[in-house]
């Protein structure tokens, strides 16, 4: 965990690799509570039994799944002492790149693109995040997500 004590102190991160989250685990049961919460029942990610004669082998995440999960890895990555709180403004590039089977380990590795001031001292961030899986040298995920942190 990477800890910085105000906004401030992340401004001499830009361009640079700032932090690398924890591990994740995503199991079958969180997949089926994410398509129980979208409504996606695609049968990759649900039918254990068709899914193990499926491309994969198994079921695997949606890809919303995985990048839902961006706010947590991030959170296991960083800490800013001194900001009562962040909002999500939205991602610029998103690509799933592999997939990520039931039961994979996921972690998240992120760079800081840039940081601008905005109203209410606040800063807004672009952070270029990228997935792994356990064991894959593929990422399963790369995206460029914007957030907003305030004092």
């Amino acid at each position: 965990m990477r800890v910085f004590d105000t906004l401030a102190d992340l401004v001499p991160c830009v361009g640079q690799h700032v932090a690398t989250s924890d591990w994740f685990a995503v199991t079958q049961a969180q997949i089926q509570l994410f398509a129980e919460a979208t409504g996606d029942h695609q049968w990759i990610h649900t039918d254990v039994e068709r899914a193990a004669g499926g491309p994969f082998g198994g079921t695997i995440a949606h890809g919303f799944l995985t990048l839902s999960l961006l706010p947590q890895l991030m959170e296991s990555a960083l800490s800013i002492t001194h900001s009562s709180m962040g909002v999500n403004v939205g991602l610029n590039k998103v690509r799933f790149t592999a997939p990520v089977p039931a039961g994979s380990q996921l972690r998240a590795q992120m760079r800081l693109v840039s940081l601008d001031w905005v109203d209410q001292g606040g800063c807004q961030m672009v952070w270029a995040v990228t997935i792994e899986r356990q064991g894959q040298d593929k990422p399963v995920c790369v995206a460029e997500t914007v957030v907003r942190r305030y004092p």
